[in-house]
């Protein structure tokens, strides 16, 4: 197979898998629990993808092109087993013989149990959500009563367990939790961890969205910047999506990923894979192609292949810059604890 591009000419170089639409947290962006209730259908096991369809339909795009592997959910973590995939994952190569990054997302709940064995497992990086550090504005943003402490106490258990390059994302919304920028980035400074500043995006179509309760990259920037001054730092790679920052007296660095107001469309090079095996080519989009039906019919990985390029090369998606036409406002759109963050 050869390397493909889209209808942009944008190249495939990151999957995101989806290997769970479950999780133990409701954050009010992403799994309302009025929505995501108890009587919400989540996927029956028998509709995910099995760790060996995964292992097969990853090393099809990594002949495509990919050279980065997120493993989201829902919760990953939740998903029995999850260090067997990491093995089998980490154990695959690009053409040229080099080793694909395996990195994973997680709400930090199951990580002071998991990180040891997914290290040893092959998990190159953690990035962790957590959008608070007091225990009311936890409660608030997850809707649930697990302590802060448990993600807190998760993250220090990835740090000694060998994991360098920690990342903690906070998603922020106006009245909720901004009154926590400042803190954030006091707790994270001089840690080793990359604070990431995240703007409340209009995900799915149960998170009730507006624009007043976006927080802007802008914003966020100027009130760190107040407390302690901030110089740009140049991309760690092309299509990096947060925009970098470094505490000018060294104190480490932070990352603004700025969706809503500073789209960067025309440098997304992301593929996300559901649960249940359907590829997507936007953390927006309103549908994807089946990849389970094909591979469990019994597709070859020529079959397969060519599935996934004619999709990736009919790709324009760029959702974030159309955002506020009358048309973007009206698409049913995948919600993201289905398609991964």
């Amino acid at each position: 197979m050869k390397l493909i591009t889209d209808a942009m000419l944008r190249p495939l170089r990151d999957l995101r898998i989806s290997v769970t639409d479950r999780c133990n947290l409701r954050c009010t962006y992403c799994m309302p629990s009025e929505v995501f209730d108890q009587q919400y259908a989540f996927l029956p096991r028998a509709d995910l993808l099995s760790f060996e369809e995964i292992e097969r339909l990853a090393g099809l795009f990594i002949r495509l092109g990919i050279q980065k592997i997120r493993l989201t959910g829902g919760e990953p973590l939740l998903r029995r087993g999850i260090e067997k995939l990491i093995e089998k994952l980490a154990r695959l190569q690009d053409p040229s013989g080099k080793p694909i990054e395996i990195t994973l997302t997680t709400n930090g709940v199951l990580l002071s149990s998991k990180a040891r064995s997914l290290k040893d497992a092959g998990l190159s990086r953690i990035s962790v959500s957590l959008d608070g550090l007091t225990q009311s504005t936890f409660r608030r943003m997850s809707d649930s009563d697990v302590s802060v402490n448990t993600v807190l106490d998760g993250i220090a258990v990835a740090q000694s367990a060998g994991f360098l390059s920690l990342k903690v994302n906070m998603v922020l919304k106006r009245g909720v939790n901004d009154h926590e920028i400042t803190p954030m980035a006091e707790h994270f400074r001089n840690s080793g961890i990359i604070l990431r500043f995240i703007e409340y995006m209009d995900v799915g179509t149960s998170n009730g969205w507006r624009m007043d309760e976006v927080v802007t990259a802008k914003e966020i920037l100027e009130r760190i910047n107040q407390h302690y001054p901030l110089q740009a730092v140049e991309p760690g790679y092309p299509g990096e999506v947060a925009e970098r920052w470094r505490y000018t007296d060294g104190g480490g660095e932070i990352g603004l990923i700025a969706s809503v107001t500073r789209a960067f469309c025309g440098e997304c090079t992301r593929a996300r894979l559901s649960t249940d095996g359907k590829l997507y080519t936007c953390l927006f989009a309103t549908g994807g192609a089946d990849l389970r039906e094909p591979l469990r019919r019994g597709a070859d990985d020529q079959m397969l292949g060519k599935l996934i390029a004619n999709y990736w090369q009919q790709r324009s998606d760029r959702y974030s810059q159309l955002r506020h036409t009358s048309t973007a406002g009206t698409l049913q759109k995948i919600e993201m604890s289905y398609i991964g963050g």
